[in-house]
């Protein structure tokens, strides 16, 4: 398979826009930073939205991210069948976008959190997980302070019924508790696709556990996925 062309967007207050490019220069990729002003994907077969602080946060995480030009195309590349994954921040900019349903609330400590978490992937049939097996748990670092996922019972059915809950909040056992959901969070959710599969949000930092020197490489998993999904596309 010839190489991917990952684009990694920038907003103001973006702050893990370069550990983005990082993780998927580990995992052999080229990748192009694209200001939120340009109103062109420069041709990248992926869109990665970074964590941060986009414009400080105003208003709600993400409100005003979703006005800026980039979006327009985002949101258009997602809508025409294109791989767009927002982690954080990038996250809570898919959901304001409407690109993702829910919303988030501020984290139910009302506390900042920032530590490493462990997560069960839910199922491993999607573009963002087919790396992993089925009930794997994962350790993958969380940095956020409105990561409390919100969502009306007929939506959390639907993302239950259509297979979208790709990651939740648990123990080091795989079991999904109260206690180890760390933000409040409905049904543990710490990571959904779009009901047609090819847009992901997740809270935890995939891109800051791709190597063992900062505590764990499990975030490889969801990078080795969206390559093996192309792989499988060009077969």
């Amino acid at each position: 398979m010839s190489q991917l062309h990952i684009g990694v967007v920038q907003f103001p207050g973006s702050n893990c826009d370069h550990d983005a490019v990082h993780a998927w220069q580990t995992a052999g990729q080229k990748v192009s930073l694209i200001w939120h002003k340009n109103s062109d994907l420069e041709g990248a077969d992926v869109i990665f939205l970074p964590g941060g602080f986009s414009y400080g946060d105003y208003l709600r995480c993400g409100a005003i991210a979703k006005y800026s030009p980039v979006m327009k195309e985002v949101v258009r590349f997602a809508n025409q069948g294109g791989l767009v994954i927002g982690v954080c921040n990038g996250f809570q900019i898919l959901l304001e976008a409407g690109l993702l349903p829910g919303v988030m609330l501020p984290n139910q400590s009302l506390k900042f959190i920032c530590r490493q978490v462990n997560l069960k992937v839910v199922t491993r049939q999607s573009s963002f997980t087919s790396a992993y097996q089925e009930g794997q748990v994962i350790r993958v670092p969380v940095a956020h302070g409105e990561g409390n996922y919100f969502a009306d019972e007929d939506t959390l059915k639907s993302l239950q019924d259509h297979h979208q809950i790709l990651f939740q909040y648990c123990e080091s056992d795989g079991s999904v508790t109260d206690s180890a959901n760390i933000n409040g969070s409905m049904l543990n959710i710490a990571g959904i696709m779009s009901k047609s599969g090819n847009v992901l949000g997740m809270m935890p930092h995939p891109e800051r556990a791709v190597e063992s020197v900062l505590g764990s490489q499990d975030g490889l998993g969801v990078f080795q996925s969206v390559l093996n999904s192309f792989a499988e596309k060009a077969d």
